[in-house]
């Protein structure tokens, strides 16, 4: 049996790209927010956890300490062979909250049966404190502006292959930006899951060299730009695509054309506040009769 070693975030996320990482946080706390990677290994259900807190607050540390061992004995077998199933390597990245009392008996557990353990020093709290710093490290950003319907994602598709740097906050969003950003997406990911994601792109940059970036709000659907780097975007240079209108509607009529009438009305009711009545209804009796380049003009013309 090795000594259980703990280290820094910074340690811990050179050792992630080598050896696999274990959350032995709750499921609810995983899918809040985890390091992108990370297998959740929960040393308690999210009922579990609830009740020994509980018993914690009411008779204190002890009573708490064995309430928690009635649950987790039944699972011990259980765990190593989730470890198993997960991964062949022979060392572990471990973590919990705060590096507390559950990765430290997760690390003992593992530890126990053969594994080499690294813990994470401060848990995923860490963690987190990292990621938000990561959004301060100063970068040369150049923001690709237009109008709605000017291409840019497919600019920045073409710069990516041409080996530019270039982060896609839509994509890591799993949202366009816009009335009908949801549109064949998947979910959004958590506010922490999407920062999460975004942090270890923005840290990996090239400082020497131009990242490019859409414009966007600050707020991609329901997600956040974090403020540090909203502040740096805010600040860059920009460059504007300008493309005939004409060319921007036979863009946008191809690009939505593929979802059907009800999804295309349901996004359409979402900008009344900022149409009027009138410009909607008309937007949506286009739809109705199957004239989505209509309905694109109508909707640019008061959108963009």
């Amino acid at each position: 049996m090795t000594e259980i070693e703990s280290v820094s975030i910074e340690e811990f996320i050179a050792l992630r790209d080598r050896f696999p990482v274990f959350d032995v946080r709750t499921p609810a706390e995983y899918d809040k927010g985890h390091i992108p990677g990370g297998h959740n290994l929960p040393l308690f259900s999210d009922v579990e956890r609830a009740l020994v807190g509980t018993t914690y607050h009411n008779s204190g540390r002890e009573a708490a300490i064995l309430e928690g061992l009635e649950y987790v004995g039944p699972k011990m077998r259980q765990m190593v062979e989730t470890v198993q199933k997960a991964t062949g390597s022979k060392t572990v990245l471990l973590h919990c909250w705060r590096g507390g009392m559950r990765s430290k008996s997760v690390g003992w557990l593992l530890n126990t049966y053969g594994y080499k353990v690294v813990l994470l020093n401060g848990g995923y709290k860490a963690f987190r404190n990292y990621v938000l710093k990561s959004f301060e490290l100063p970068r040369n950003i150049i923001i690709l502006s237009g109008h709605t319907g000017s291409g840019k994602s497919d600019v920045l598709e073409h710069l990516k292959r041409l080996k530019e740097q270039v982060i896609d906050l839509e994509g890591l969003a799993h949202h366009k930006g816009s009335a009908f950003g949801g549109l064949g997406e998947l979910p959004q990911p958590s506010q922490q899951q999407f920062e999460n994601r975004l942090a270890f792109y923005w840290r990996d940059l090239n400082s020497d060299r131009p990242v490019w970036l859409e414009d966007e709000s600050q707020k991609i659907g329901s997600r956040m730009i974090p403020h540090p780097l909203w502040r740096q975007m805010r600040n860059a240079q920009v460059i504007f695509l300008k493309v005939p209108f004409e060319s921007r509607v036979d863009r946008l009529t191809g690009e939505y054309g593929i979802f059907q009438k009800l999804e295309l009305m349901e996004s359409i009711e979402k900008l009344r506040t900022r149409l009027g009545g009138v410009q909607v209804k008309k937007a949506l009796e286009a739809v109705t009769q199957n004239d989505l380049p209509l309905c694109c003009e109508i909707l640019l013309r008061h959108y963009s």
